[in-house]
């Protein structure tokens, strides 16, 4: 299919509208849509109408977008205006289609890092509010709660290593605990202000490695050389974690679930070491100590030591698709099975169509190797009109998994609006964050936004 693009044509009688590009077969009847927008062969009084109806037309949406800073709100009042909101969002997002990669050699081109990193250094971050509560300032930071195996880890290695609790278990497994337990280190008040880079730290994005999607937290750092790291994953960002994961960022996109919670995963890392018998005797010795003092912990606290609870099984059945990074998506479905439609095409024929774009090696090409992945694009936007959001997520979170900087704005694009339409706003704010500062070859030192 050819790619979409509108065309502005002026008209006889001064119609300066430009023209739909679905034309005559536009089947939206939105009023603002049709106030900005010209169809040919369309009676003249159904536009008109249309444009007369507007202050008395209430947008409709089944599922309104929310604000995160707002997402208590029960009245009428706020329904009736992010009602009004959500609408006006989905719309903004289809007359968005000029900007789209593959619609013209501009929009196609890759951001310039250079340009976009000196405009953030222009910028400069208010840092968010530090409560007293511990609590309190991690969600504050890091926009999640986070659970008491999180806090009873904490408690366990500052026990275990009073003097550097961060480094537990760096001696034995080379793990090092990060991400939101920084704050608990204090960390944050030795910085004074702003960091390397120039600016205040921004937590959305603290140890948050290339290919951790918003649904995923980086907690435990480990080796460099593959990037592995362990983190929390959550299908609800207002929810507990449905289990702790573990990826190799150099390696693949995989998100390997490890348990329900962190002493069940380094439970499991400490005991494949053991086992492995790659230590040196006095770190063999250290090793099964360390496991028999964290099971004993563990077990005090009641806290699942199984690698794949019950919990996690009855997830597995909630799941729409796998994802490319293979920990399943799961969306909230009505009663008559709304919230989901799959892509039609199949998983190795997405990677072939990504590929293709990233072998490019002309704009036109690029351009035209773009349309299969536009045209999709085009669908999604039918599948958000009628409430199946889940189809632009997991088109987002695929091409977020393939990698590549060339897909960052097509991805901008998907994953904030699916997110917002998800009433998920917290990971819509972490992946527009993550995506301005997303880059391949990112070392993970750069990621420490308290450096």
């Amino acid at each position: 299919m050819a790619a979409v693009n509108p065309v502005t044509v002026v008209t006889a009688n001064k119609d300066k509208r430009p023209m739909c590009k679905y034309g005559e077969k536009c089947y939206r009847k939105n009023p603002n849509h049709l106030r900005e927008y010209r169809h040919p062969n369309k009676p003249e009084s159904e536009e008109q109408q249309s444009q007369d109806d507007q202050d008395n037309t209430e947008p409709f949406s089944k599922k309104p977008k929310l604000d995160p800073h707002k997402t208590g709100s029960t009245s009428s009042d706020d329904d009736t205006d992010v009602l009004r909101e959500t609408e006006k969002t989905s719309d903004d997002a289809k007359l968005q289609d000029e900007s789209l990669p593959g619609t013209s050699g501009e929009s196609s081109k890759p951001v310039d890092k250079g340009s976009q990193d000196k405009c953030e250094e222009e910028l400069t971050l208010t840092p968010p509010p530090s409560p007293e509560d511990i609590k309190e300032n991690i969600r504050e930071k890091f926009l999640f709660d986070m659970p008491d195996d999180f806090y009873e880890l904490w408690k366990f290695c500052e026990a275990t290593n009073p003097e550097n609790p961060t480094n537990c278990f760096s001696n034995v497994l080379g793990f090092q605990l990060v991400g939101p337990f920084d704050i608990l280190a204090g960390k944050h008040k030795q910085l004074n202000g702003k960091n390397s880079k120039g600016r205040y730290p921004n937590y959305l994005i603290h140890w948050r490695y290339y290919l951790d999607p918003p649904e995923f937290q980086t907690v435990i750092r480990g080796d460099d050389t593959t990037q592995f790291h362990l983190g929390y994953f959550r299908d609800v960002p207002t929810e507990a974690p449905v289990f702790v994961a573990a990826n190799s960022a150099k390696e693949s996109p995989a998100i390997i679930p490890r348990g329900e919670n962190l002493f069940a995963a380094l439970s499991f890392y400490l005991a494949e070491s053991i086992k492995s018998k790659k230590l040196a005797k006095p770190k063999q010795s250290a090793a099964i100590q360390l496991q028999s003092d964290l099971t004993e912990w563990a077990k005090k606290l009641d806290f699942n030591l199984e690698l794949k609870t019950k919990s996690m099984k009855e997830r597995d059945k909630k799941t729409v698709c796998k994802g490319f990074h293979g920990a399943g998506i799961v969306v909230k479905l009505d009663k008559n099975e709304v919230g989901y439609r799959p892509i039609p095409e199949t998983p190795a024929a997405l990677k072939r169509m990504f590929q293709k774009i990233l072998d490019s090696k002309t704009e036109e090409d690029r351009n035209q190797n773009f349309e299969p992945l536009q045209e999709l694009m085009t669908l999604i936007q039918f599948a958000n009109d009628e409430c199946d959001y889940g189809e632009g997520l997991e088109l987002g979170i695929n091409l977020f998994c393939f990698g590549g900087d060339i897909f960052n704005s097509t991805i901008q694009f998907l994953l904030p609006l699916a997110y917002q339409l998800l009433q998920h706003p917290q990971f819509s704010q972490i992946i527009t964050e993550h995506l301005k500062h997303r880059k391949m070859s990112a070392l993970p030192r750069e990621l420490n936004e308290l450096n």
